[in-house]
């Protein structure tokens, strides 16, 4: 659906490098949400991930949400959901890290690279603002 990641993607980037709410799943089961700088690099979607909570949860339970930051102008939204992988390719992360950096954001050199495979897609675009914008367009999508 190449309108929809172009959607996705525009939205992901609104506001120059990639920013979303990033969540995962503590270790007794419940959610715990974390803002991210998720970014694309060889066609993926990928996150750097420093030592913190949520990489420990990403270790232990690959699980993830990411939904997009809101539009200061309106309300449309991205979300995906699937399972988060730890990237062993030198040369992937390498070039990843190459990506990530360009867009001037920053992370440490040995911080872990992970990929977030996508299970499922959803794009919802409000006509305006307010009430009478109920509901969205909505545009799902989900792996086969």
């Amino acid at each position: 659906m190449p309108e929809m990641a172009a959607a996705g993607r525009a939205l992901l980037y609104q506001h120059g490098p990639g920013l979303g709410y990033l969540a995962t799943v503590w270790r007794d089961g419940g959610p715990r949400v974390h803002p991210t700088c998720p970014f694309i690099a060889d066609g993926r979607l990928c996150v750097f991930i420093g030592a913190s909570p949520k990489r420990a949860d990403l270790l232990r339970d690959g699980r993830y949400a990411l939904h997009t930051f809101p539009k200061p102008d309106g309300d449309d939204e991205f979300f995906l959901t699937g399972r988060a992988a730890l990237v062993a390719d030198a040369g992937r992360r390498e070039r990843a890290y190459a990506v990530y950096t360009a867009q001037g954001t920053t992370t440490g050199e040995d911080d872990p690279l992970f990929g977030l495979e996508i299970e499922r897609a959803m794009l919802a675009i409000y006509q305006s603002r307010g009430a009478a914008a109920w509901p969205p367009a909505y545009t799902r999508w989900r792996a086969p």
